[in-house]
């Protein structure tokens, strides 16, 4: 789309409430050239609702691919590659000071050939230019820019870039001249410069993975790196901003499990209390916003990502089952009703995000003045609610002065609160929840933040772990079924029938080869699905997933699992990713299904994977293991000791059913559960050792608790049970 006259192309837009120009339909899209013809560029035929986005940008878009790139060479000219995602607040920033821009956009068209992608869709390439980016400047983020030659190498990167020059930082008006300049005067030094960061980047990868052995000391390394970070007062580790990382907390859990450490249990039960008080936590709509800009839990990032909510539960189902305590319980189910009341499409299948603004400011839809809770609930719960959320007449958050809003927040647990208004918790309890209820029902009026509603598989993944582990735990059959149907979505649209898996669903179409990630995570949720109904066909699937991961993605020569298949397209480099940052790595996940696979399946060579995915990435883990906590939870399985229980009945008897659900609530993080109907006959082709295995004539449970490939004498009584597993 030419930026020529575009104040008059856009009174033909028509626009949605958010504010942005509405996508035509897909049988109209047939009516407009490939190039997006005047009122469009070439993203409007894209299915990310990220890309979707800047398809009205007078900038000159292309989706990555080789017309782009063929493109660049043409014109001779180098590449501006734009990478975010749609939630990303930031992201909209730049868009609207300089994508939005006539002026800017007409530069960018004349000096570069310009690329968006979507880093959800593309984690493999963002992964790659996300390092270059840090290589640069010793930080990374997004927007992330990335200026490079034709042929894919980098020669400059960034994050946000202001319209105009701000301070230190270089705006888009003065950078784009500057590049375009040295672009045709000092080339030469540009492409040697950026051959040479391309080697140093394949360097790093060759390097990232050594012939070491893990240190079985690693763990306690660990703890006493969260101990030196912890903070006393608020909970979480370090300072502002603070994430909440939620597999270092079901580490530190599964650490006091193991070996009776009450300070890792006490630093995760305080943090995750302070996170679920805070204002990151949805005080009126559940689930948990992006990451606290503060130290004190208060002023979120607000956008609500799907993997935050997944990986979440995972945690409070730890602390749950740790401590016994059913306010853990009670946050776990209180964020997966959020994700299947706003998070869940028709099919089953969960979205991936809500953006943190609305109307085009940053947290609007969560915010409230005194004047807003005083008309909605009358003036006696209006001053009950503001005394228990901390709402102060002039706001109580930087960002709400203006606006005298503010963000509802706990600072007393609700004893205190009984305490404090004289009334019974179960009353206290009550009275919220009214008027949760009519905040609730007042603010789905207000315009809503955008969903990005496409359906990622390896988000889908961690989620669908998480609904099935708590359909077990909980015995909830709302999330139970709910993990079901989310799977045999996403194995009917998202898995082709060689076995590979896609990348993303939306709108009907799915697409995009699928990485690392959406294979582990969607083992682990397998996994789960198998140790909540023990039907044979998801342990079946886990295990051709398994294979099919190994010949496409291992390391044959040095171990450890690249990110990118090696069908898939070839980038600068194939990378590895290791580190436990907001998502868990695909190496660590991947770590920790083998383990268990093996256990359930007497496979050696599936051990003999975690072990090498261990000890070729014990470089990091030896010198900073905090930071590879789920790699972590995967070192002390695989260390051991663990236990196999293996329970065989009939399906239909009443006492094999309370067996299970019975062992389900022991909290034993190194265990894994087998069921064999009447014998296991159906599992034998998967887990041949089953045949040796004899059930209770009468159908009742006949249970063997395993260790260090050694049973115990079988038995049918559930005290025995436990204590075979050494459980008081």
């Amino acid at each position: 789309m030419s930026s020529e006259n575009t104040a008059s192309i856009r009174d033909e837009y028509q626009y949605d409430s958010q504010g942005r120009p509405i996508i035509p339909l897909q049988e109209e899209l047939i009516n407009i050239s490939k190039d997006g013809g005047e009122l469009w560029n070439r993203l409007v035929f894209e299915s990310s609702p990220y890309l979707l986005q800047h398809a009205a940008n007078p900038v000159d878009w292309y989706p990555w691919g080789e017309e782009a790139f063929q493109r660049a060479k043409e014109l001779d000219k180098p590449i501006f590659l734009s990478i975010g995602y749609t939630t990303c607040h930031w992201c909209h920033v730049m868009e609207h000071e300089s994508f939005e821009n006539d002026e800017v956009a007409g530069l960018m068209n004349d000096a570069f050939v310009c690329i968006k992608v979507d880093r959800e869709e593309r984690p493999d390439i963002d992964n790659v230019y996300m390092e270059v980016t840090q290589m640069m400047n010793n930080r990374g983020g997004w927007p992330m820019t990335v200026i490079m030659t034709p042929d894919k190498q980098p020669f400059f990167t960034g994050t946000y870039f202001p319209k105009t020059s701000r301070g230190r930082r270089i705006g888009m008006m003065e950078l784009i001249p500057k590049v375009k300049d040295v672009w045709q005067t000092k080339r030469d030094s540009l492409i040697t410069d950026a051959a040479n960061l391309t080697k140093r980047l394949q360097r790093n990868q060759t390097n990232r993975t050594s012939a070491g052995e893990i240190s079985q000391n690693v763990a306690h390394q660990a703890f006493n790196a969260f101990s030196n970070r912890y903070d006393e007062k608020q909970g979480g580790f370090g300072k502002a901003p603070k994430f909440p990382k939620a597999h270092d907390y079901s580490f530190l859990i599964k650490y006091w499990k193991q070996t009776g450490t009450s300070h890792a249990l006490a630093m995760a039960e305080h943090s995750l209390k302070s996170m679920r008080n805070g204002g990151m936590y949805d005080q009126v709509g559940f689930g948990f916003h992006r990451y606290s800009t503060d130290a004190r839990w208060l002023v979120p990032h607000f956008e609500k990502m799907l993997y935050d909510q997944a990986i979440l539960v995972q945690a409070y189902l730890d602390a749950y089952q740790a401590t016994g305590d059913a306010y853990y319980s009670t946050v776990a189910e209180e964020i997966l009703n959020y994700v299947l009341r706003d998070m869940t499409a028709p099919e089953g299948g969960f979205y991936s995000a809500e953006d943190a603004d609305s109307e085009g400011e940053e947290g609007k839809f969560y915010v409230w003045s005194v004047n807003q809770l005083d008309e909605i609930l009358g003036t006696e719960d209006s001053e009950f609610y503001q005394k228990v959320f901390n709402i102060r007449k002039g706001g109580n958050w930087n960002e709400g002065y203006r606006h005298k809003t503010n963000i509802p927040h706990l600072t007393k647990n609700i004893s205190q609160l009984a305490r404090q208004f004289k009334l019974t918790e179960k009353v206290i309890a009550e009275k919220l929840e009214i008027i949760r209820t009519k905040l609730f029902n007042v603010r789905e009026d207000r315009v809503h933040p955008q969903k990005d509603d496409k359906i990622l598989t390896d988000w889908n993944g961690l989620m669908i772990a998480a609904m099935a582990r708590a359909g077990a735990v909980l015995n909830n059959d709302t999330y139970a079924i709910a993990a079901i149907k989310a799977m045999d979505f996403l194995l009917e649209n998202l898995m082709k029938k060689d076995g590979s898996l896609m990348k993303r669903h939306r709108n009907g179409n799915s697409g995009l080869t699928g990485v690392l990630d959406d294979y582990a995570f969607t083992i682990w949720a397998l996994i789960e699905l198998y140790q909540m109904n023990y039907k044979e066909k998801y342990l079946e699937i886990a295990m051709d997933l398994s294979e099919y991961q190994i010949d496409q993605f291992w390391d044959f020569d040095n171990n450890g699992f690249y990110f990118s298949a090696s069908s898939g397209e070839e980038l600068l480099v194939r990378s590895k990713e290791v580190y436990d940052g907001a998502i868990p790595s695909g190496n660590s996940v991947s770590a920790f299904n083998f383990i268990r696979l093996a256990r359930m399946t007497s496979r050696p060579d599936f051990e003999d994977i975690t072990f090498q995915i261990l000890n070729s990435f014990s470089g990091f883990l030896n010198r900073s293991s905090s930071g590879y906590s789920m790699m972590m939870q995967a070192a002390e399985f695989a260390f051991g000791p663990s236990h196999e229980v293996l329970v065989f009945g009939d399906e239909d008897n009443s006492a094999t059913q309370k067996m299970l659900e019975d062992i389900q609530t022991i909290y034993m993080p190194k265990r894994v559960i087998v069921y064999g109907k009447s014998g296991g006959e159906s599992l034998k082709n998967t887990i041949p050792f089953v045949g040796f295995y004899e059930p209770n004539k009468d159908g009742s449970p006949k249970v063997y608790v395993c260790q260090n490939f050694s049973c115990k004498l079988p038995t049918s009584d559930f005290e025995v049970v436990k204590q075979q597993l050494g459980v008081n």
